[in-house]
């Protein structure tokens, strides 16, 4: 069933489990109960149909033939986590990332309800209580192939009762980092980060981008916006169709330039509502809707779930809502229309795709620095609509550096 197998287990987790004595018992608290959404939601939307360039034949063959993917991003309050599950020849795959809160069980519920009993793999981002909280129970209840971590130690008794259920399931482990490339299925999972761990625990945060087909997805854990310029800094293309943002909507992450590179057509965030750390913050908010990003959290839409098939994608909530930055007067989340004609006409501020410098053209939406790069390697252009040669620019991106009105030919 499982995948791949990692047969070792850090030497210093039993040395930890031996220094923590004196640590505070947690206090249970009543269980918070999720709703079941699989079949019954009130918002679907329809993207991104070409967004990629055209596969080779053999490329084509192989996302028809995909079964769907299925990911949830659990509504669990002020936590993370999130499912992923899909099969591949009659072979049944399932990821989860992160667990949730300590004091809850809503994660456990939730797997229940979709029929879980085995899981290929279990990663904790990093080992903050938000994220690791149900873990441990995740191993006893469920059978667990192995499970990922950052490396990073806590003195937290939630994190050594995670050890401990480690050791006691004989579960394999692994630490991955950044460039570490695995298959599992037809699914591709690339590490963006750590590149190495010094107990910082939110800033090496386990960071992935999950591949499937021609939809990617991007999950950043906790991590900060230091940390998601040196991975833009790495060998890996981040873009990606769907990011989830980091730490739960905090301004600690989120950084202009990652957001330029991911270049999402929709970003998701995991929140309790009405939380006392005011996530989403306003700052992050502004810039997804100023993005013309599509926006989803979980304190306004709760379970969030995404369907793919490899090509297309929907998204379906159980809630219907909108999300504002934390201030009077309310912003649209749909992208606008566009308003300009198909075909460009040059403007007094319109800037020569053949000239202009790299740091210009990443003024152009959809166009961070991987793009910017690789539009100047294709000089010269004969029209805007040859942009679409640049990986990543399909009609969607088109219609949106179109009605910028800033780039041209010529001009």
């Amino acid at each position: 069933m499982y995948p791949f197998k990692q047969t070792f287990f850090a030497i210093y987790f039993f040395a930890t489990l031996l220094i923590i004595g004196g640590c505070s018992q947690e206090e249970n608290q009543p269980n918070n109960n999720i709703e079941n959404i699989t079949k019954t939601t009130e918002e679907t939307e329809i993207n991104r149909d070409e967004d990629t360039p055209s596969p080779t034949e053999k490329q084509e063959k192989a996302i028809h033939s995909l079964s769907e993917l299925t990911v949830h991003y659990m509504d669990v309050g002020q936590a993370d986590s999130t499912l992923l599950q899909y099969t591949d020849k009659g072979e049944e795959y399932t990821i989860l990332i992160d667990a949730g809160n300590w004091n809850r069980d809503d994660v456990i519920h939730y797997l229940h309800s979709q029929n879980i009993s085995e899981i290929d793999i279990a990663i904790g981002t990093h080992p903050d209580a938000d994220h690791i909280g149900q873990l441990d129970k995740v191993i006893s209840t469920f059978s667990v192939g192995e499970v990922w971590m950052s490396g990073n130690t806590s003195t937290s008794q939630t994190f050594q009762r995670l050890l401990q259920a480690i050791d006691q399931n004989e579960v394999d482990y692994y630490e991955p980092r950044r460039g570490d490339e695995f298959k599992v299925g037809p699914l591709q999972i690339d590490i963006l980060y750590p590149i190495s761990v010094s107990e910082n625990d939110n800033e090496e945060s386990i960071s992935l981008k999950l591949t499937y087909g021609e939809v990617s997805f991007v999950f950043t854990g906790d991590a900060s916006r230091n940390d998601e310029l040196r991975m833009i800094n790495g060998s890996i293309d981040v873009d990606a169709a769907i990011l989830h943002l980091g730490h739960h909507g905090s301004n600690t992450s989120t950084h202009p330039a990652f957001l330029k590179e991911v270049s999402p057509d929709i970003a998701i965030y995991s929140a309790g509502k009405d939380n006392s750390y005011g996530h989403p913050h306003k700052e992050v908010v502004d810039l997804i809707l100023g993005s013309n990003i599509r926006l989803y959290g979980t304190d306004v839409h709760g379970t969030i779930i995404v369907k793919t098939d490899g090509k297309n994608y929907e998204v379906l909530t159980k809630k219907d809502g909108k999300i504002t930055p934390p201030t009077s007067g309310r912003v649209p989340l749909s992208k606008p229309e566009p308003t300009k004609k198909d075909k460009q006409e040059p403007g007094d501020k319109c800037m020569n795709i053949n000239t202009a410098s790299f740091e210009q053209l990443q003024e152009i939406i959809h166009l961070g620095p991987a793009r910017a790069k690789e539009l100047i390697n294709l000089r010269p252009f004969t029209s805007i609509d040859e942009l679409s040669r640049i990986k990543g620019i399909g009609p969607s991106r088109m219609e949106d550096i179109k009605a910028q009105n800033l780039a041209c030919v010529g001009g």
